[in-house]
């Protein structure tokens, strides 16, 4: 069942609201930063190592059980930018409906009664796997992969790119993805002994302060 679970989790069409979110990319293409194949590499691979790796972490820890209130409470801590804690909360409540339905089980249902506001979108989707019986390294492939083929999928969009390019992007950076999710599951596993601070908090500040600006945009495609 687990391995069925993993690829519904990390399926484009897996009703989370993903497709409505860019990753950053929009506010980057608008200024030009990302215009072809080789810099939406770029933005995907730096994307992946500093968001991508702290969205994995939270996701690893919550699949192995970890109260999803403190790593909720770490979530916040980690994503500065007011506008991206609020896409986190908007992407999370969604993904949890989408959970729920898929694998309906208590730990799922304790996360909508413990955090009725919505939880940030790599702790439900750590809830998410546990309840599904997938491991903290699935569950850290899916976050780290869904931290680039947001982007990627977008870009398609913003820039008229070709699927075949945006798609071998993806491809280009499996052995990234592959490190970002081991390390990521190997913090998760000190959780229990050295506590939350031990989870990664790299951080990418263009990508906050770009978040901010568009947020603020009066026209835009994606709402983040």
């Amino acid at each position: 069942m687990s391995r069925t679970a993993l690829l519904v989790l990390t399926d484009g069409r897996f009703p989370a609201g993903g497709h409505a979110h860019s990753g950053g990319v929009e506010a980057a293409v608008a200024a030009r930063a990302v215009h072809d194949p080789a810099t939406l590499y770029a933005f995907c691979r730096g994307r992946l190592h500093t968001a991508g790796l702290t969205a994995a972490s939270l996701a690893a820890a919550a699949a192995v059980g970890h109260d999803p209130l403190v790593l909720d409470e770490a979530a916040d801590a980690r994503t500065p930018a007011p506008a991206l804690r609020a896409t986190a909360r908007k992407l999370g409540r969604q993904m949890l409906r989408a959970a729920r339905a898929a694998w309906p089980c208590e730990a799922l249902e304790r996360l909508a009664r413990d955090l009725p506001g919505g939880a940030h979108q790599p702790v439900v989707l750590g809830v998410a796997a546990h309840g599904a019986g997938l491991t903290a390294l699935d569950a850290a492939h899916a976050a780290a992969f869904d931290s680039i083929g947001a982007p990627a999928a977008a870009a398609v969009r913003l820039l008229g790119l070709d699927p075949f390019d945006a798609t071998a992007v993806l491809a280009r950076l499996g052995d990234d993805v592959d490190t970002v999710a081991r390390r990521a599951a190997d913090a998760a596993a000190r959780v229990a002994d050295e506590g939350v601070g031990i989870l990664p908090a790299a951080s990418s500040p263009l990508l906050d302060i770009t978040a901010e600006q568009h947020a603020a945009w009066p026209m835009r495609l994606f709402a983040s």
